[in-house]
C-alpha cells in the first residue's frame, strides 16, 4: 500500500478517481484480488542458456515485491543503459554467465536487508505508460552461488478483481483501449501459453516497456 500511495501522490490522477482514494482504493487487502505470497524453493542449478527466453516476462499486476538472498534474477535494459557483467571476481565470470549478459540483461544484485520491487502491467495501463514494467527472467545465480538451493519469498499485488485495466490519469487513452479487468488479464496471461491459440494474448506490456521516455521500476 505503500508504493500505491506513493505513486498516486506523484501521478497526475484524474479528479474523481483521486477524490475515491486514488490508487490504494483500487488494491484494498479485504477485497477480493489475484494477490499472491509464494516461497520458493529452488535446488542448486548448472549454468546453461537453455529455454532462458522462455522465462522472460513482465508482472501480471501492481507491484511485485521481492526477497531473496543468491543472484538470478536479471532485468533487460533499455538501449541508452549499458549492461555490466557479473562482478565474481572469484571464480571470474563464466561465458555462459557473459553470454546471458548480452542483449541488455544484467544481473540484479540482492542486497542485505533490501527486497526487490518492481512495477507490474496494472500500473503500466493505469498511469498510460507513464510506469513501466521490467522485463525480467531467472536464471541460475552466478559463480559460487550456483551451488546452493535458492529461497525466494514473493508478494504479488495485484488489483481487485472487477477493477478494469485502463488509463486513470488526465488526458489519457480513453475510447480505444481494451476494456479487460485484472482477473481476465491474470487469467489470460497466466493460461494463455497453455491454449495452441493463446500464445500472443499471453503477453503483457513489454512493447510499453521497452519503449524510450517514461519512468521505470
Amino acid at each position: 500500500m505503500l508504493v500505491t500511495s506513493l505513486l498516486s501522490s506523484r501521478l497526475p490522477l484524474k479528479e474523481d478517481i483521486r477524490g475515491a482514494g486514488g490508487l490504494p482504493a483500487i488494491h484494498r487487502l479485504n477485497a477480493a484480488s489475484g494477490d499472491q505470497i509464494r516461497f520458493v524453493k529452488a535446488p542448486p542449478q548448472e549454468q546453461s542458456l537453455k529455454g532462458v527466453a522462455l522465462g522472460e516476462h513482465t508482472d501480471f499486476g501492481s507491484v511485485t515485491v521481492l526477497f531473496n538472498r543468491l543472484g538470478g534474477l536479471q532485468v533487460r535494459l533499455p538501449e541508452h543503459i549499458s549492461p555490466l557483467e557479473p562482478m565474481s571476481a572469484s571464480p571470474p565470470p563464466t561465458d555462459v554467465e557473459k553470454k546471458l549478459c548480452e542483449d541488455g540483461w544484467t544481473y540484479v544484485r540482492p542486497l542485505p536487508g533490501h527486497c526487490i520491487v518492481n512495477l507490474g502491467d496494472a500500473l503500466v495501463k493505469f498511469s498510460d505508460g507513464a510506469l513501466r514494467s521490467n522485463i525480467h527472467r531467472v536464471v541460475a545465480p552466478p559463480g559460487e552461488q550456483g551451488s546452493v538451493t535458492r529461497y525466494s519469498l514473493v508478494y504479488f499485488c495485484r488489483p481487485e478483481d472487477d477493477v478494469l485495466l485502463k488509463s486513470l490519469i488526465e488526458g489519457g487513452s480513453k475510447d480505444a483501449e481494451e476494456q479487460v479487468t485484472a482477473k481476465d488479464w491474470i487469467l489470460r496471461r497466466a493460461l494463455g501459453r497453455r491454449k495452441a491459440d493463446g500464445w500472443e494474448k499471453s503477453s503483457g506490456t513489454e512493447s510499453v516497456s521497452m519503449r524510450s521516455g517514461g519512468m521505470r521500476s
